[in-house]
């Protein structure tokens, strides 16, 4: 099988396991990863050594074979983590210094899916602008068509790096704060279980576990809480037990989402308020970037706080390579994917699980008192979806119209467009005819729900 060029996205790869992505594919991918990281390190592949790791998916374990035997073909050496959380894999490779890393994982994708997550020296993420177009123009053509010759395989060494994993996640917290709240977590049968649970365990919790197995065949649900009908299930658990939070994980558990206590989905921007606030009491003064779809609560916080709020331009790529320029210790994106400074700018789906435990146990207050002040102010319409002809045309469009009347617009990612007391944003898609849409009003629900529906009949005529 040739390998599809449409499974290179933005940010990562990703395509159906056996379909666009199958062993021999894999393998040249893999192949590709090593000199594209000899290209960006400047170091000859025979001197790379690489982490690989997987996640639960059932066509996992054959894929990350062949990434890896594609990888030491070209001579690089192989850190093999078997099977992990992302964040453990990115975190391997930040701490140990390493040149690179693959993660074999669609993240939160369907049970058909598979795919790979690329990061550099750093865990620094490759991008559609950094390494991804190298890696895809290696693998359609016909570079890797011969073996390479003159060149000695690499080795591979397998390491189990989850006791050390979890013991530098705890280092994010006090744990002898936290107080014996009851949480309700939901695995999806992905990542989370292994990873997070044993951390938690430790705290001293009454947890109620719920697909807290690693199961490629996901029998319940989709490892995806953005989607309404994924969080139900948690949703219901959290009011029938009575717990203080619910909190969700996808599949590759680099991303965690949260539930309080009356049942109320968190969005991204609320989370990443709360926890720009919880680490500014322990590093005040500090820089934060949050991304431009978000509600104003999070420049407000960031503020009010004594920290410094900037503006970013969305996916965990552009995160991950600004924060160390800025200086940043926290990063926060709507998606639910939350980026530490000490933790190699990498996202975690542990970290913010730990914090706001600590930060519910510190300040004595539920989840959804602390989230409540939010609700009051802050009218957020989530983002919205719509197929499009022209993106561009729509965009431009939307551009003038407010640009007459009198609104700051902005280019950070798409049409950024401000008033007062209201403000929207609007981006394409990358792999799909979509425009996505975020608007929140300063005002109330109703002036939301007019302003978004204002918007939509734009977007959608």
């Amino acid at each position: 099988m040739s390998v599809p060029p449409e499974i290179f996205k933005a940010y990562d790869v990703r395509g159906i396991a056996g379909e666009q992505i199958d062993a021999a594919a894999a393998h040249r991918i893999g192949r590709a990863f090593a000199r594209v990281i000899s290209d960006l390190s400047g170091k000859p592949t025979t001197d790379l050594t690489l982490a690989v790791g997987r996640d639960m998916r059932l066509s996992a374990p054959e894929l990350l074979r062949a990434y890896r035997d594609g990888i030491v073909l070209e001579g690089a050496s192989v850190v093999d983590l078997g099977q992990v959380g992302s964040e453990m894999l990115y975190w391997t490779v930040g701490t140990r210094g390493l040149d690179g890393g693959l993660m074999c994982t669609a993240s939160h994708n369907p049970k058909a899916y598979t795919g790979a997550k690329l990061v550099e020296k750093g865990a620094l993420a490759l991008s559609g602008e950094r390494g991804i177009n190298e890696i895809k123009e290696l693998a359609i053509g016909t570079a890797l068509d011969e073996e390479p010759q003159g060149v000695t395989p690499g080795t591979v060494v397998e390491e189990d790096v989850y006791a050390a994993f979890q013991e530098a996640s705890l280092e994010f917290i006090d744990a002898s704060s936290i107080k014996p709240l009851k949480v309700v977590v939901d695995g999806g049968n992905g990542m989370a279980g292994p990873m997070v649970g044993p951390v938690l365990d430790r705290l001293g919790l009454d947890l109620v576990e719920t697909y807290w197995t690693p199961d490629g065949n996901f029998p319940d649900h989709e490892p995806n809480p953005l989607l309404p009908e994924n969080r139900q299930f948690i949703i219901d658990k959290v009011l029938e037990t009575g717990a203080d939070l619910g909190i969700a994980w996808d599949g590759d558990a680099d991303r965690c989402f949260f539930i309080d206590d009356l049942g109320r989905f968190i969005d991204g921007d609320f989370l990443t308020a709360l926890l720009a606030e919880s680490l500014l009491e322990k590093q005040p003064g500090a820089t934060i970037l949050y991304d431009c779809r978000a509600s104003r609560v999070v420049a407000d916080v960031v503020q009010s706080a004594g920290g410094t709020a900037l503006i970013n331009r969305v996916g965990h790529a552009f995160f991950k390579t600004r924060m160390p320029k800025e200086g940043a210790i926290f990063g926060g994106e709507v998606s639910g994917h939350y980026y530490f400074e000490k933790f190699s700018n990498a996202d975690s789906g542990t970290i913010p699980a730990l914090l706001i435990l600590e930060l519910l146990s510190v300040r004595g207050q539920k989840l959804s008192e602390l989230v409540g002040r939010f609700h009051e102010q802050y009218f957020i319409s989530g983002e919205i979806n719509s197929t499009v002809d022209d993106a561009d045309a729509k965009m431009t469009l939307i551009e003038e119209e407010h640009r007459a009347a009198g609104a700051t617009i902005t280019h950070v990612d798409g049409v950024s467009v401000d008033y007062e007391d209201w403000h929207f944003n609007v981006r394409k898609s990358n792999t799909e005819p979509l425009l996505r849409l975020c608007l929140e009003s300063l005002v109330s629900p109703q002036d939301m729900e007019e302003k978004r529906d204002a918007v939509l009949g734009v977007i959608r005529s």
